[in-house]
């Protein structure tokens, strides 16, 4: 418990600490935001804003991670640096997409070509190493079975098939991430209640492993508790970013944070057998994600939009909300989704188990 306490507060501190540092040295490079034409007429005045902050929780993740292991007894593990490298790699992408923008004076970067060859290449390298490693128990870092609290395992993709299911959901969670990083602090919050539940799905499964005897309700994962530091220090980063990134925005993560943060649950969700469940924790990033896949396939259809304008917390502001309000109610029903989604974890458990 002390390293999951370690690894969060290391994290929030230095997130705190360094994003003034990273502001100041954008302002300075000119990383200011573009904005989209065709957005709300209320963003226009967010132009220049420093963004790329991901960088920021990046570090402060690292250094949270890093510094629990060195005060602490928890040996680093496979799976705790196999998600840690899938967030960075995502991360130095939506960078590479930001700086584009940047020096392009515009709301474009990467194409939609490279952004997914990046990751196609990140998330095939993530499926292809997470069935190795297995430990004295033969589990490796994720399961070729899908699951939902854990494995079930008459639905197994066989290790061809979950390495494509892991390009599909690492794109998925990234993209969806990325789309829902549209209104200041939105992202950020939604991602702390979403990594907060993770520590204790993790930390939960840690406290009832399966050992060398499988017992009722037991947990068959690898690394649980160094899980749960990545879910910490993630966490901590997150809500010391907040600091900053809440309205009105000092800075913005850009595509440097969205699309590592998204890479990192999707990792966080294969590690510890909850693919499925991900989908109700969250709900939001879901929502966000499938608002602009039926704004494009209803329009192409009938000419029509079905919302004011996607993604869905832009209709919300067109039809009349203040942004904050937009805000804080989004991260309402993420913590709502955060709490059925434990529930729905917590029940599995005891049913499982006997309770």
């Amino acid at each position: 418990m002390r390293g999951v306490l370690v690894a969060a507060g290391v994290a929030l501190a230095v997130s705190i600490l360094l994003t003034p540092y990273v502001i100041r040295l954008f302002i300075k490079q000119g990383f200011g935001q573009e904005i989209r034409e065709e957005g709300p007429q209320s963003h226009r005045g967010k132009r220049g804003t420093p963004t790329m902050g991901g960088v920021a929780i990046l570090t402060a993740v690292w250094a949270g991670y890093l510094t629990a292991h060195l005060v602490g007894d928890v040996a680093i593990s496979v799976s705790g640096l196999l998600v840690l490298m899938l967030m960075t790699s995502l991360g130095v992408v939506g960078f590479l997409d930001d700086f584009i923008k940047i020096r392009r004076q515009r709301n474009l970067g990467l194409n939609k070509t490279a952004k997914l060859v990046g990751q196609f290449v990140t998330a095939v390298l993530f499926g292809v190493l997470a069935l190795q490693f297995p430990d004295e128990q033969g589990l490796t870092p994720a399961s070729p079975n899908l699951s939902f609290v854990r494995d079930i395992a008459v639905v197994s993709l066989g290790a061809v098939g979950f390495v494509v299911f892991c390009y599909l959901v690492v794109t998925a969670w990234s993209n969806a991430v990325n789309l829902t990083d549209g209104l200041d602090g939105l992202a950020a919050g939604t991602s702390a209640m979403v990594l907060a539940t993770y520590l204790i799905v993790s930390f939960w499964q840690f406290r009832n492993a399966c050992g060398m005897q499988i017992e009722a309700g037991c947990y068959q994962v690898r690394d649980p508790l160094d899980v749960t530091l990545v879910a910490a220090a993630a966490m901590g980063a997150c809500i010391g970013f907040l600091w900053w990134n809440a309205a009105p925005a000092r800075i913005f993560m850009g595509d440097t944070g969205s699309l590592a943060l998204g890479g990192l649950f999707a990792g966080l969700s294969m590690v510890t057998r909850t693919e499925l469940l991900l989908v109700v924790l969250g709900g939001v990033f879901v929502v966000e994600a499938l608002s602009v896949v039926l704004q494009v396939a209803v329009f192409r259809t009938t000419r029509r939009r079905p919302f004011r304008m996607a993604p869905f917390h832009h209709h919300f502001e067109l039809a009349g909300w203040a942004e904050t309000t937009v805000i804080i109610r989004f991260w309402l029903l993420a913590a709502i989704c955060c709490a059925l989604g434990l529930g729905l974890f917590y029940s599995e458990w005891l049913a499982a188990s006997g309770g």
